[in-house]
């Protein structure tokens, strides 16, 4: 809890949750901390991890929802009634990365409830709640943090409020009829997964001891070296951030083969595992062009090399030759 608490500069440690995921903590900040009848302004790059409680939201609570692309457009896009911005930090989709530090800015400068999915990014970019002003952080432990699967992070900002979604045993406060309004047993019902979050630990240790700065230039170079040489390849098609920063993620397609195919090719006769369709983002997928066929998506982690990146380069080479 206090290492989770650290990494992310959350000054009381007992404002950590853990969850099942990320899309549980997500559930819990936007249904249990966004207004009923209020506006939300959100982005086309969401996960269905923040589109399907905001969806409920509109249709259940009259949220009013605004999409936006980038973090560019959010600032006149609010209104009187607008009370909560909710952003995914990197997209799953095409690596879009949005300005945390700018959106927190203007959160604090309008009074907005600032809700980040870190679930692309914590553990790859470095995350600071207090300087980047953000009330709420999302996240997942089985991606850049190196944790095991089954286990999420809620980082809530002291003076936030979040109604719990879940009511259970807590190990505290035994007597009390309902749910405890103390932090963290607020929001924790239940057996926790603790192999999980003692891994996420271990993971966090491994980032610190290493260094993020170091990480993050790694898989940068991954990513970069690939979007450079499979933009040579005439048959396919880069779908790269629309903002100035790029992700470790990349989505692609190649002229006339399906995207599902082309991921099927690529496990069966390569061994290279890849994620087709359309990654639980649909509206990512339209801004981008892709609503009918989905993409093809490489994602680089810390423990890629660069003779991996050129093996994957390699394979479509000859998947493409062969169309």
């Amino acid at each position: 809890m206090a290492v989770s608490a650290k990494f992310f500069n959350l000054k009381k440690s007992l404002n950590v949750v853990f969850t099942a995921n990320a899309t549980e903590s997500l559930n819990f900040a936007i249904k249990g901390a966004v207004p009923n009848g209020s506006s939300v302004i959100t982005t086309n790059f969401e996960h269905n991890s923040s589109l399907r409680p905001l969806f409920y939201m509109q249709d259940e609570k009259g949220v009013k929802l605004t999409f936006v692309n980038t973090y560019k457009e959010i600032e006149r896009s609010i209104t009187s009634e607008t009370k909560v911005v909710v952003i995914n930090h990197i997209s799953n989709v095409n690596g879009t990365v949005q300005d945390i530090r700018k959106i927190g800015e203007i959160c604090k400068k309008y009074g907005l409830l600032f809700i980040l999915d870190a679930s692309q990014s914590a553990g790859y970019l470095d995350i600071d709640m207090e300087r980047d002003n953000i009330d709420v952080l999302c996240t997942t432990g089985h991606k850049s943090l190196f944790g095991i699967q089954g286990v999420g992070i809620l980082c809530v900002r002291e003076g936030v409020d979040i109604k719990p979604l879940l009511e259970g045993g807590t190990g505290s406060f035994s007597k009390l009829s309902r749910q405890p309004m103390e932090m963290p047993e607020k929001l924790e019902a239940g057996t926790l997964n603790t192999p999980g979050i003692m891994s996420l630990g271990a993971g966090i240790d491994f980032i610190n001891n290493f260094g993020i700065d170091k990480i993050r230039e790694h898989e940068n170079q991954l990513t970069e070296y690939f979007i450079q040489e499979i933009e040579k390849i005439e048959t396919i098609k880069v779908y790269k951030s629309i903002t100035e920063k790029q992700g470790p993620v990349v989505s692609l397609n190649m002229v006339g083969i399906d995207s599902a195919d082309l991921a099927s090719v690529l496990d069966e006769e390569f061994g290279i595992m890849v994620r087709p369709g359309f990654h639980c983002a649909p509206l990512a997928h339209k801004a981008i062009g892709t609503y009918e066929i989905g993409t093809v998506r490489f994602s680089f982690g810390f423990f890629n090399s660069l003779e991996d990146v050129k093996y994957a380069i390699e394979a479509l080479k000859n998947i493409s030759e062969q169309i």
